[in-house]
């Protein structure tokens, strides 16, 4: 298997994730505290073996390029890389990536040079653990030319996935497309000797695909051997019938961060008793670039199924199901319920602290006497004192605002943004 290249798509705008989105890619938004999304899919490919690997980016990706050149630095004995490939202008293409598969297409001539067997393509914007030295076993061992990594789902979430219709031996017969509600999809239930009594006490009685997908380097020539833009879309249905397809189930937690809510919720969860997303997992780390950080002080602080990640300062404050990001400084008396605050980038110095105090100006972080409730707190953030963020009822449309916007009932406080003291939002 050491001629596998994983490829790793990060181009797309995130338009759902904005303002989170607003000056990074989508794969570079910090998640899990000092994390970014792109962590994840990278840190699933190095702890399964593959360890060559191509980020494929496009939109606002001067974060991501930066988080991955200086984390992903292999042994230079080695034929081991983590690489970016941006979207560039050639005397054979001059526009940007149309889709997933243009997005491929447009870089093979790079991806030809490491002579490849197998290409794997993950999605640089999705919370999973896969083993995925198992998933290409199977492939390997099943002679099939693509295998689709597939999750099963109940009906009402099938509405908006691509769904896999299957045989017992795992081949895929066809592929729908987002079919929604109204249409009547009986035939692409999983065969019966296929589900599993789990899969069938959930209700979960259909495959969608989880946009995972292992390609023979042959197979992936032919594929892209035409106009088509998109695996999904595309590709992958005009491949089916033409040359062999299976699917490849997974039966994990798997979260498609597509929304500011699933984003927040995925978020929150991972300060629970029994996490969806274990961070806690020895055999499995979750790989990012190293701070060496200070540990966080907690000065007379109650913490309720929470995480606070390292390099914070938190004084008498009270904070409860909410995760706190690196170097967050939490003045006496603030309360947080249900709040991502994702940190800073720097310290600021005392002389700074002064300069802000004269200006008027909060240092950054969460001001003494502050109340924040279902909220995301952007990086570098500066929110005075008294503050009343989310705990009082107002009837405000979603929109975007001065230094905060509301997506799906959620506050988010903007990167880099002022919020007086006193200020109710």
């Amino acid at each position: 298997m050491k001629d596998v290249l994983t490829i790793i798509l990060g181009g797309g705008k995130g338009t759902r994730l904005y303002p989170l989105t607003a000056d990074r890619a989508k794969p570079a938004c910090p998640f899990g505290g000092k994390y970014r999304l792109v962590d994840i899919p990278i840190s699933n490919s190095i702890n399964s073996g593959f360890r060559r690997i191509y980020v494929l980016t496009q939109f606002n990706s001067a974060s991501l390029h930066l988080h991955i050149g200086r984390t992903y630095n292999f042994d230079a004995f080695s034929r081991d890389f983590c690489e970016i490939l941006a979207a560039e202008q050639t005397f054979d293409h001059e526009g940007w990536y149309g889709g997933t598969a243009d997005a491929v297409r447009k870089n093979l001539d790079h991806f030809r040079v490491q002579k490849p067997s197998h290409y794997i393509i993950l999605s640089g914007d999705q919370l999973y653990r896969m083993d995925l030295e198992e998933y290409m076993q199977q492939h390997m061992d099943s002679g099939a030319d693509v295998t689709i990594a597939a999750t099963p789902v109940s009906r009402s979430a099938a509405d908006d996935l691509g769904i896999l219709q299957i045989n017992k031996k795992m081949e895929v017969e066809s592929f729908l497309e987002k079919p929604g509600p109204d249409v009547t999809i009986d035939e692409f239930r999983i065969p019966a000797d296929n589900l599993t009594n789990e899969d069938i006490r959930d209700g979960k009685e259909y495959l969608a695909s989880m946009g995972i997908y292992i390609f023979n380097a042959d197979a992936m020539e032919k594929a892209l051997d035409s106009d088509k833009k998109d695996f999904g879309k595309e590709v992958l249905p005009d491949a089916i019938g033409n040359v062999d397809v299976r699917a490849y189930t997974y039966r994990g937690y798997w979260e498609d961060i597509g929304t500011i809510r699933s984003f927040y919720e995925a978020n929150l969860n991972l300060g629970s008793p029994y996490p969806r997303f274990n961070l806690y997992d020895q055999s499995n780390p979750l790989f990012t670039h190293r701070r060496d950080l200070p540990p966080t002080k907690i000065n007379s602080s109650t913490l309720k199924n929470s995480i606070a990640s390292e390099g914070s300062i938190l004084t008498d404050a009270f904070i409860s199901n909410s995760l706190i990001g690196i170097r967050t400084i939490i003045d006496s008396g603030a309360t947080l319920e249900s709040v991502y605050a994702m940190g800073a980038d720097v310290y600021e110095t005392e002389e700074q602290k002064k300069n802000n105090q004269k200006n008027g100006i909060p240092n950054y972080g969460i001001g003494q006497g502050t109340m924040i409730s279902n909220a995301i707190i952007d990086k570098n953030a500066r929110i005075g004192k008294g503050c009343r963020i989310g705990v009082d009822p107002k009837d405000r449309p979603e929109g975007d605002y001065d230094g905060y916007a509301i997506r799906e009932g959620i506050i988010i406080i903007l990167k880099g943004a002022i919020i007086p003291d006193g200020t109710s939002i």
